[in-house]
């Protein structure tokens, strides 16, 4: 699948089949989560991959959200973030925030080019996702990612924002256009 076709057909689904993905496409798509950009080099995420029905059914509870439980999988996201917020600071957590984003991204297209199914679950009580998963304190959860094979395989093309409502040249609110007035060559 071209990266093109993957970024337009990517979509959240919350309705899975009953069937189980492989689980080493799984692996494939985590592994594309090394090659985001970590600041300094700096690799602060770590992986949890969840097959366990109590312990996925404990997780739809701790974000309130029922369809994770159709889920055959789901990959837990977390941040180590003591060695960036060591090297950069206050800003370490912003990039430790980052990094998880750009990694995230790339588990998303890699799904949608294995054909398999996710959603980007952020919203979770952090305590009971710790506790159910062993995870220490000193660790966050970044994200829950619910993985399978989509319900009813529908492509409905999203609207989505004009570029000239979200792109401006040289200020903030300024320049309202799809193309700068003058550009410097």
């Amino acid at each position: 699948m071209k990266l093109d076709k993957a970024i337009k057909s990517r979509k959240s689904t919350r309705k899975f089949t009953s069937k189980k993905p492989d689980w080493k496409e799984i692996i494939e798509c985590i592994d594309s989560m090394r090659y985001a950009p970590m600041a300094g080099g700096n690799f602060s995420l770590k992986f949890i991959l969840v097959s366990d029905f109590e312990k996925i059914s404990q997780l739809a509870e701790a974000a309130q959200q029922d369809f994770l439980k159709q889920a055959k999988y789901v990959l837990v996201v977390c941040s180590k973030k003591a060695r960036t917020i060591n090297a950069y600071e206050e800003r370490g957590n912003i990039y430790a925030r980052q990094q998880a984003g750009a990694a995230i991204q790339n588990f998303l297209l890699k799904i949608e080019e294995k054909g398999l199914a996710t959603c980007w679950v952020g919203h979770f009580v952090d305590s009971q996702v710790k506790t159910t998963l062993r995870i220490p304190e000193d660790v966050d959860v970044e994200a829950l990612l619910p993985i399978g094979y989509e319900f009813e395989k529908k492509f409905t093309r999203r609207a989505k924002v004009d570029m000239d409502r979200i792109l401006y040249f040289e200020e903030y609110d300024k320049n309202k256009m799809i193309e700068p007035k003058k550009l410097r060559t």
